[in-house]
């Protein structure tokens, strides 16, 4: 939500990127932020994660718990340290200590922390300093999290004085788990003691129960272990005693109701040690009609034992000793445990089942709970003096990083101007003669593309790998300057990141856009002479494909054919090959013979003048759309697929883009021999003079006549044949007579 403007402070903008940005110079300034209009900011929120910035302070100023710092939240932070210190300055200059005289002592806020900053210095030893550092903040941090008492209400094992206290404590754990104290320990809050001391009750409530009601528990202590035999055992009696009624039913289903004869054949060639399973799914018994169960003898091995254990605690105690259990007992049987099973059933407390009813009956008898509370009364008697603390902690934090990050969210002042970096930008990757200083942080190539594609930037994704190390991260580095000629999937480079290291960089994805106006200008003729060579490649690799294909055969017609005498010369056919020649060198030697006469016709103040129009109606329409692209360049985009909230349209020109990527030049200075020994040879420029003057010298005489006659003599004198003689002129028509 937007907050009122009173329009009382006034603001000054300048012009940065194609978009105002607020000028943030003064106390005054940063005090009256919350009345600038919150469409006027650069950002509305960043994330906490991935930027060249403290991650404590973001996580500071991230009140929600999201990873995102947002507008809200940076204002509050504002108004609390404009309220709390009396000088600005040390925040204007992102000091990493905080002056205790800055603090304002006039308001109790001010107060508290000016208090509990002296308390710090003097825990520390430092009672005589006048300064809070970072590094004492963070030492503070440290001594906190160590301590038995640290104001969270929540007691780790190492808050107990006694063991028998530091076992509860466990205990607690174990059964209604654990909350992370801010040690990082596992610990207990009041919620898990009371949580912990009514499972206590409600299990030992329970478990009065049995001893209330003799049928829940009718053989004793020893209900327990017979009812878990009687548990695993009742559903195959169930099973056996349905197959029996079956038989008595009707006599021919007992023997599909036995195991068949070819089941025993399979596990006769089987180690039946091994095959437990297959015989356990065996009945308890031989069926037959009526049949009791038997209990010693004739029972499946599988369930031998258990059945010999049923017997001993369970048959014998209920009908005397026996050899077997008809169906009517085994009814009674399940009566039996039918109030033991009701009352597991109901179980309650089940949390602390593990500690056994004797224990459980311990806990309640003595004082656990009322030492657990006195502990965690203790500790939060420190929750007034610890929050102190850590305001003192965020006041510090907030000293060294709320300006940075004001110029980096409220405007881009820092990616704008000279200063230092952006805190978006992770570092400088070195490829290609180039150092590119735009390179953000991504946590995945596909997901941040997509949008970063809308930036209209040329972007190369680099994996990037320390040396020695398994450290791993992927950037996209936008390129601003020359071209990408050699920018290619595979590229190696090196990029440094902010705090100077080095990573083995290698490019995995490019999205293609315009670099430069100078790259547009020459890419129409570098695309001519790439489809050119790939012209002459393809044709060269056909004709060799060929002569290999044709050779095996040549040689093989040739061995095979009669000394006969060769064929006579086609005197017709060469004349028409000359011909031909003539005819294609003649037709470039005109259109060149056009070109150069048109060319030369031309008053000399005009050549330079038809030059420039040839070279513009080439390149021209690349440039054009490449210039309306680069004018169109982003930075939006790249930050949104971060998770940024970019308010404006951030525009990276042509000028601004020159100062992002750097291309290689010598040092101002420096010598430089022109003299390279393994230089390629050129070709003399006389050479190229002469084969131009012939090419127009066949053009001309093809335009004249002059080549086709020679043709046709060399035609006429190679077939032995006189050329024939021009046919007289016709005489001329005698006037006719006067008239009389």
């Amino acid at each position: 939500m937007e907050r009122p403007m009173n329009g009382s402070h006034r603001w000054r903008f300048c012009r940065l990127g194609g978009f105002d940005q607020v000028r943030l110079e003064t106390a005054e300034d940063i005090r009256h932020l919350g009345e600038l209009d919150q469409k006027l900011w650069a950002a509305l929120s960043c994330p906490v994660d991935g930027l060249e910035f403290d991650r404590r302070t973001l996580e500071l100023l991230d009140v929600s718990g999201d990873r995102r710092v947002r507008v809200q939240e940076v204002l509050a932070a504002v108004d609390w340290v404009s309220t709390v210190l009396k000088d600005m300055n040390p925040l204007m200059a992102g000091a990493s200590e905080l002056p205790l005289a800055a603090i304002d002592e006039s308001q109790p806020e001010g107060q508290r922390l000016l208090a509990s900053a002296r308390q710090l210095l003097a825990l520390l030893g430092k009672q005589d300093a006048e300064t809070v550092t970072i590094q004492d903040v963070t030492d503070t941090s440290t001594l906190l999290h160590n301590s038995r008492f640290n104001g969270d209400g929540i007691i780790a094992e190492n808050a107990a004085d006694d063991d028998e206290t530091r076992q509860l404590i466990n205990e607690v754990i174990a059964c209604v788990g654990s909350d992370e104290d801010r040690s990082g320990l596992p610990g207990i809050s009041q919620e898990r003691v009371t949580a912990f001391v009514d499972a206590l009750a409600l299990y030992a409530g329970w478990g009065a129960q049995a001893t209330s009601d003799p049928a829940i528990l009718p053989f004793g202590e020893a209900t327990l272990e017979a009812a878990a035999v009687y548990s695993r055992l009742k559903s195959k009696i169930d099973d056996y005693f349905t197959r029996c009624g079956l038989a008595a039913f009707d006599p021919m289903a007992a023997e599909p109701l036995n195991p068949a004869p070819t089941t025993y054949e399979t596990l006769a060639v089987k180690d039946l040690t091994t095959a437990v399973a297959e015989v356990e799914n065996f009945p308890l018994a031989h069926v037959d009609a009526n049949r009791p169960l038997p209990l010693r003898q004739g029972v499946n091995p599988a369930w031998a034992a258990t059945v010999a254990s049923f017997a001993d605690l369970v048959v014998t105690p209920l009908f005397g000793e026996s050899a077997e259990l008809s169906e009517s007992q085994w009814r009674k049987v399940k009566e039996t445990f039918a109030p033991f099973e009701a009352w597991q059933a109901a179980k309650a407390g089940a949390e602390v089942e593990g500690l056994g009813i004797d224990r459980v009956q311990a806990i309640l008898k003595e004082s656990g709970r009322s030492q657990l509370e006195e502990l965690i009364r203790r500790d939060l008697e420190l929750a007034d003096q610890v929050e102190a603390i850590s305001n003192v902690v965020r006041l510090v934090y907030y000293n060294r990083d709320l300006y940075q990050l004001l110029n980096n969210f409220v405007s881009f002042r820092d990616f704008y101007g000279n200063e230092r970096k952006a805190i978006f930008q992770a570092g400088t990757l070195y490829i290609d003669g180039r150092a590119c200083e735009l390179c953000v942080r991504v946590a995945s190539v596909d997901a941040h593309s997509p949008m970063a594609n809308l930036s209209r930037t040329y972007l190369a994704y680099c994996d990037c790998k320390r040396r020695n190390s398994s450290e791993q991260m992927f950037i996209a580095a936008a390129f601003t300057e020359g071209d990408a000629d050699n920018l290619m999937v595979g590229r190696n480079g090196v990029f440094y990141d902010s705090e100077g290291n080095d990573w083995d960089a290698t490019i995995v994805k490019l999205i293609d856009h315009p670099i430069s106006v100078r790259q547009a200008f020459w890419s129409p003729y570098k695309r001519i002479a790439r489809m050119v060579g790939e012209q002459i490649e393809k044709f060269a690799v056909a004709k060799d494909k060929a002569v290999d294909a044709n050779a095996g055969e040549g040689v093989a017609a040739a061995a095979k054919a009669d000394a006969a005498p060769p064929a006579p010369f086609d005197v017709g056919k060469f004349a028409g090959i000359f011909a031909a020649i003539g005819l294609a060198i003649g037709a470039i030697g005109t259109a060149i013979a056009s070109i150069l006469g048109g060319f030369l016709s031309l008053p000399v103040w005009e050549m330079p003048l038809a030059i420039v129009g040839i070279m513009l109606a080439i390149s021209g329409p690349s440039m054009l759309i490449a210039f309306l692209k680069l004018r169109q360049r982003n930075l939006g985009p790249i930050l949104d697929a971060n998770g940024w909230a970019v308010n404006t349209k951030a525009s990276i020109n042509i000028p601004f883009g020159s100062t992002l990527t750097k291309m290689a030049a010598l040092p101002k200075g420096a010598e430089r021999s022109l003299i390279d020994p393994f230089a390629e040879k050129k070709t003399p420029w006389k050479r190229w003079v002469f084969l131009a003057v012939l090419l127009v010298a066949l053009g001309l005489a093809w335009n004249k006549g002059y080549l086709q006659k020679g043709v046709q003599l060399v035609k006429t004198q190679l077939s032995g044949q006189t050329a024939p003689a021009p046919a007289p002129a016709p005489e001329a028509a005698k006037p006719a007579p006067a008239a009389q």
